[in-house]
């Protein structure tokens, strides 16, 4: 149990104001509390340092009873008589205004005590009764909050004996409806939510109210603003959301005010000085990319001396590509731990072991935890999170053209997604900031200290309605620690892992329409966009534009796709695979439908193909249809040239696989009627023709090794 830091954390002393607040540990909840006190410049003084809480909590029986005889005792040692003292709960309340609006709507009150008011009748609806009856607002009283003057709190709790575990809810609500106590202390309740809303039973009357550069709680039923928040009972979820905004921590005008605070810098750090990161890496079904995964695994900025990984690798299918990353750079960190599919872990028990790698090792302060379905594309993501000091944060992560993201803003009844109105305006950078949210998943970032301490039961992934993920966070929250997302930068995304098929050897090149920003990213060359952008596209023949399309490893994975295939054909003129089964002008190859590739291909010609057309041809307008894609091998020992021809074709896509000189020797193509060649086709590059009357040609000898291109007759 981490106990509170200080028993008396005095900020400035305001009138006669005196708050005070139970706390037994130093909660998330309880830091927030004291930065709205602090925001405001009220005293406070914590009672119940260093105690165990034996007082129950909002989910169990009534209890509440030890904050009443902590109260009961502090109140001994005060003798002013003038003295106001504040009594309020600290894990779930916030401050919305100051001390001087709060002592003046007390004084409004005209009682000498004022306690806080509910919709709801708790912990004994037989007494519903019993409560006077009001004109208007709510009728009951709540134990989270009251105000009163000292003399009046001490004959109050002057005939308390109860035990921790006995509630003080029930206790104040029997003097209350006692009319003899009520009159005697001269208690009355904030029947209108002036100075207290407690949100349980009035989630519907509370929003947030924007206004000259301030944000608070409005109460729209009564037209009231509350000075004090409180979530009491099941509203834990709902003061997290307007804790995000009260007491100005968000407005339009500043945007985040608490980005910058109690960070822990790294720059100017030696190596040796940073913290030490176990990244748990957790591969649970076949996804995509994942050797990119490991590639931006490398280049995160941070020294790998500091870091180890726990890998979890369900999928036999990606065994290569983790054997792959560890043989060439094992050796650069601090550790690893391996457990492949042959061990046969289950997902929750690979996470626990993960967790385990870090709160044992004496040295490890933090636990990144990545999916591999996570692109992360920010090498600061690592950096950045570890800045921004939080026991448990993760980086917003997005899908493109969607408003899909890894972390939930509110949550139905029954525990599942459900939208927070400031949802939209988050994912879409309209709000940046940091956001404490009730459900993250697929990255997070977490202290080991949390780990050890709130977080270190074996069953947190456990749960008999929820899913492992709602499950975690279920019990995170219940812990008191506060899950933040930040939206401040941006991280990067999540793959889609639907429709994932695993039958080929490169099934990312399937991911066209899955993945479309992930596969251009791996498989289009990076100055494509300059072609469109800036004309970067050149002319070799009249007619002829030349320009980048696709990356080495586009060229690399088509080759070695075709080759894993191997079904090339023999090059005659009889071919079952063309209507009417004869070939004038035959080449080996392999047809794109005969890998299931078609339809992907023509989403390539469509987005990549297309657009160039149109611009270099003003006035054509194609809807990239094909009969013939496909991949042709020359060697000067099987088919070493092609002879003069035409194609059957609108225009013709010839993309070379790979590079003259290096690869082989030789090859290029020659167009007979303007005599002019080109000779030395760069890898990845795409030749664009016409196909038919204008541009006869004729594919010029390879001499040397195996040169490989792919040839798209474009609306025949």
């Amino acid at each position: 149990m981490r106990n509170v830091s200080a028993t008396n954390c005095v900020f400035s002393v305001s009138g006669d104001l005196l708050v005070l607040t139970v706390a037994t540990q130093e909660t998330d909840g309880f830091r927030r509390f004291l930065r709205s006190a602090k925001h405001f410049n009220y005293t406070i003084k914590v009672l119940g340092r260093g105690e165990t809480w034996r007082g129950g909590d909002y989910m169990s029986p009534p209890g509440g009873g030890q904050k009443v005889r902590l109260l009961k005792s502090a109140l001994e040692d005060i003798q002013d008589e003038n003295r106001v003292i504040l009594f309020v709960d600290s894990y779930d309340v916030i401050f919305s205004s100051g001390p001087r609006e709060l002592l003046k709507k007390f004084q409004q009150a005209k009682h000498r005590v004022v306690f806080s008011a509910e919709t709801l009748i708790w912990p004994d609806r037989h007494l519903e009764d019993k409560h006077p009856h009001v004109r208007e607002g709510k009728r009951f009283l709540g134990a989270g909050g009251f105000i009163g003057y000292a003399p009046n709190l001490k004959k109050m709790l002057s005939d308390w004996s109860g035990a921790d575990s006995d509630s003080d809810q029930l206790h104040f609500t029997k003097i209350y409806i006692n009319p003899e106590k009520r009159k005697s202390i001269n208690i009355t309740l904030d029947n209108k939510c002036r100075l207290f809303q407690n949100l349980h039973g009035a989630l519907d009357e509370v929003v947030l109210k924007f206004e000259d550069g301030r944000v608070r709680a409005r109460n729209v039923l009564y037209d009231t603003l509350p000075v004090i928040i409180h979530g009491n009972g099941p509203t834990k979820l709902q003061i997290n959301y307007l804790g995000n905004y009260i007491p100005n921590l968000w407005t339009f005008e500043t945007g985040c005010t608490i980005c910058n605070e109690n960070l822990r810098p790294l720059s100017g750090l030696q190596e040796s000085e940073y913290p030490v990161v176990v990244i748990g890496i957790f591969i649970q079904q076949p996804t995509p990319f994942v050797t990119v995964f490991f590639e931006r695994l490398l280049n995160l900025k941070y020294p790998k001396n500091r870091l180890q990984l726990f890998i979890y690798n369900q999928e036999s299918h990606h065994e290569p590509h983790v054997r792959t990353f560890l043989e060439y750079h094992e050796s650069e960190y601090q550790g690893v731990k391996l457990i492949g599919p042959e061990e046969d872990i289950d997902p929750v028990t690979s996470r626990n072991i993960g967790f385990d790698m870090c709160r044992d090792n004496i040295d490890c302060e933090y636990f990144f935890s990545v999916d591999v379905d996570v692109v992360l594309k920010n090498e600061d993501t690592l950096r950045i999170l570890i800045e921004l000091n939080k026991p448990f944060i993760a980086p917003m992560m997005t899908k493109p053209g969607l408003l899909w993201t890894n972390f939930w803003g509110a949550l139905s009844a029954d525990g599942y997604y459900a939208r927070s109105e400031d949802y939209v305006d988050i994912v879409q950078g309209h709000r940046v900031g940091l956001w404490n949210v009730p459900y993250i998943s697929h990255i997070f970032l977490t202290k080991a200290d949390a780990l050890r301490t709130d977080l270190k039961d074996p069953d947190l992934f456990e749960s008999a309605t929820l899913d492992p993920d709602m499950a975690f966070c279920s019990k995170v929250r219940n812990k008191g620690v506060f899950m933040f997302v930040t939206n401040v930068h941006t991280y990067g995304r999540v793959l889609s892992t639907e429709n994932y098929q695993t039958n080929h050897l490169h099934n990312d090149l399937w991911q066209v329409f899955e993945n479309p920003v992930e596969w251009e990213e791996r498989y289009i060359h990076e100055n494509y966009s300059k072609v469109l952008k800036d004309g970067f596209i050149e002319t070799p023949c009249p007619d002829v534009y030349w320009f980048p399309v696709f990356t080495d490893v586009a060229c690399k994975h088509l080759i070695e796709e075709m080759e894993h295939f191997g079904q090339w054909s023999g090059g005659g003129n009889t071919d079952n695979r063309i209507q009417g089964g004869y070939e004038n002008v035959p080449t080996i190859d392999i047809h794109m439908n005969q890998v299931g590739y078609e339809k992907e291909w023509q989403k390539f010609l469509l987005d990549y193909a297309a657009p160039v057309t149109e611009k270099m041809y003003p006035g054509y307008y194609t809807r990239a249809q094909f009969d013939l894609a496909f991949v042709v091998r020359y060697k000067p020992d099987e088919q070493p040239a092609l002879r003069p021809h035409h194609d059957a074709s609108t225009f013709t896509i010839n993309i070379a696989l790979n590079q003259v000189g290096i690869d082989y020797q030789g090859g290029g193509c020659r167009f007979l009627r303007y005599n002019c060649s080109v000779n030395a086709p760069r890898r990845g590059w795409a030749l664009m023709h016409p196909g038919r009357l204008t541009h006869y040609h004729e594919g010029l000898p390879t001499v040397q090794g195996v040169r490989y291109i792919v040839v798209s007759f474009v609306d025949p």
